[in-house]
């Protein structure tokens, strides 16, 4: 609605003053989730997101480390040398 409003007052006012008005409000303005956390963790990090944007991506990028961390054991399992034979051994016995 509020880009709907914003596109209609560009047209009929002038393209600059709008667009000045659009950027100030959107550094004013508290951002509202779109879809309603759904459990506490979710809610949990949106809070962390609105009070401190270098916080949640800092908390991001610290879960996303650990699971490249997880990917990598795997790929260490899966890719060393004697891995086949462990999963041939395996299913003979």
């Amino acid at each position: 609605m509020v880009r709907a409003l914003f596109v209609a007052a560009a047209v009929f006012t002038g393209f600059w003053p709008v667009v000045g008005l659009y950027v100030l409000a959107g550094l004013v303005m508290k951002p509202r989730p779109v879809l309603q956390p759904a459990d506490a963790g979710e809610r949990d990090f949106y809070g962390s997101y609105v009070s401190s944007r270098a916080e949640a991506l800092r908390r991001l990028k610290e879960k996303f480390d650990r699971l490249e961390g997880r990917i990598r054991r795997m790929e260490d399992v899966v890719t060393r040398r004697d891995f086949d034979w462990d999963r041939r051994f395996g299913a003979q016995r």
